[in-house]
């Protein structure tokens, strides 16, 4: 009898406990829910998505396993060493979309272990496990360094600004909020240089090193990635190693270093893991621990297989917005020189939604302004043009480079002239920003309901359909025809640049090149 031919997580999983087997490591089986407090009281290191719970016969509330980890240090004794792996389903609630999600994990942890070699061990074999399957690199960070550069951050609205900068590599982002925050000239631009920060292990150590004199306790952490680097002996490991300081995690659980493994052909990380001495402690137990996961469900992707095609063609993949957006990144692109002259001619007289230009080796995309960031995230395109207004909206993780300073509007909430609010009723909102319209009334604590429509929306206020709407303007002339007024500004919107991370790594060059010619002509 044949045996059914293996899925390619299947082979790789396989590959990867024998690794782990040979290593030393032991398997750790585990059962498919625990109580639901073990979840709860460490419900931050569940990285934002939801847990899902029923009740137990008992009546005690459970849990759906959503982790490992967790599991492993609650069942370790004190002071006990211990190297195990594991091959795991755990399972979630997009905190997002609201779907439950099955998470195939095989992973490893090291508890016990305080040294650099054991440091040194966690990262070879994250990259070797990466080497079993394709083309990867590791980036590493250090969570001492970020503790050190966001305390620059006191007030908790800009912390979580400067955060979310750092995250995504945006340096205007960074500049925005070092001032807003009272940082003198030379720290705001030093901040904004340490966030474009990555690449090569040596370099970037270097480079960080000349950025942090006003930071002087980030210097330690800078010392234990030095330190680090000199105890790693395998050149191949080395070739595989960056630095990255858009890699975080929580504070409450990790300390020290901090990793994340990307696949070539996989839209995002493969791998997670760092040091998480912090997270021992909060279960009263000694020593340190570290170790990491590797996502399998991310092998059956599709594009796993077509990029393993496409590789060697190097296409620089773009998603560009259909309409007047689209059409003035395009005059940036021939300005700047980054694609052949009479492109913006040939798209604008085409139905085709798809565009190649063999000089540049790109390939763009045209699609629905609001779907940009998805085609992003999805690793379908590497790079994209979308309004900050969309990326409120759509909250998709994907990195905001650059503010293309482009297609500049407001997002505001209008209604009839001399409006005043029902303060025994909820305020009836008429939007195509539903996610943003709640947040921003959520933190002003007020009371809303939302209608979200797909037109326009200036016509709700004027029928009785809506008291005020949310929604973007640039004159303003659409409004005052309509007998309508701005009650107030939620913030600013235009087009920026937004990358893919896995796409980010292996496309650098690429990427760092359409910055660079943009900035000359913007």
């Amino acid at each position: 009898m044949k045996l059914p031919r293996l899925r390619i997580d299947e082979a790789a999983a396989l590959k990867i406990r024998l690794l782990f087997e040979e290593a030393g490591y032991s398997l750790y089986r585990m059962g498919s829910f625990e109580t639901y407090d073990l979840y709860m009281q460490n419900k931050k290191f569940l990285s934002g998505d939801d847990i899902i719970t029923f009740t137990g016969i008992d009546g005690r509330l459970m849990a759906l396993k959503p982790d490992v980890t967790l599991s492993i240090v609650k069942n370790t004794k004190d002071n006990e060493s211990r190297k195990v792996y594991y091959n795991e389903s755990v399972f979630r609630t997009d905190s997002r979309t609201r779907q439950y999600r099955e998470i195939n994990q095989i992973g490893l942890e090291n508890i016990g272990t305080s040294t650099r070699k054991g440091e040194v061990e966690i990262l070879s074999l994250a990259a070797k496990s990466l080497a079993l399957i394709g083309e990867g690199v590791i980036d590493v960070s250090h969570m001492g360094f970020i503790e050190a550069v966001m305390e620059q951050f006191q007030n908790d609205e800009i912390y979580n600004e400067a955060y979310i900068a750092l995250r995504n590599k945006s340096s205007h982002l960074m500049k925005a909020v070092s001032s807003k925050a009272g940082l003198n000239d030379k720290a705001t631009e030093l901040m904004a240089r340490l966030v474009e920060l990555s690449g090569s292990y040596e370099e970037v150590l270097e480079t960080a090193y000349e950025l942090i004199e006003y930071i002087p306790k980030a210097k330690k952490a800078l010392d234990e990635l030095n330190d680090l680097w000199n105890t790693i002996k395998s050149e191949e490991l080395k070739s595989v190693l960056r630095i990255d300081f858009s890699i975080l995690n929580d504070v409450d659980y990790y300390n020290g270093l901090i990793f994340q493994g990307f696949l070539k052909g996989i839209s995002q990380p493969m791998v997670s893991g760092g040091r998480y001495d912090n997270l021992m402690a909060r279960f009263n137990k000694s020593g340190g621990a570290i170790g990491f996961a590797l996502y399998l469900d991310e092998l059956e992707h599709e594009y796993f297989n077509q990029a393993k095609q496409e590789e060697i063609t190097r296409w620089l993949k773009i998603a560009l917005p259909k309409g007047r957006m689209g059409e003035d990144v395009l005059v940036l692109f021939e300005k700047a020189q980054l694609c052949k002259p009479g492109l913006l001619e040939q798209i604008g007289s085409s139905r085709k939604l798809v565009f190649e230009d063999n000089e540049s080796m790109i390939r763009f995309f045209m699609v629905k302004p609001s779907d940009v960031d998805s085609y992003v995230k999805y690793g379908t395109a590497d790079i994209g043009i979308v309004g900050r207004d969309t990326l409120l909206e759509n909250n998709l993780d994907v990195m905001e480079l650059t503010d293309l300073r482009i297609g500049r509007c407001r997002l505001i909430v209008a209604g009839r002239k001399g409006f005043v609010p029902d303060p025994i009723r909820p305020l009836r909102v008429a939007t195509k920003y539903p996610q943003i319209t709640a947040k921003h009334f959520a933190n002003k604590s007020q009371q809303v309901e939302i209608i979200e429509l797909k037109g326009s929306v200036e016509l709700a206020p004027l029928t009785g359909l809506s008291d005020v709407i949310v929604d973007i303007v640039e004159t303003g002339t659409t409004l005052k025809e309509n007998n309508l007024e701005v009650l107030e500004e939620i913030c600013e919107s235009s087009a920026r640049l937004v990358a893919n991370r896995a796409s980010f790594r292996f496309m650098n060059p690429e990427i760092k090149g359409i910055l660079s010619g943009l900035e000359v002509v913007l």
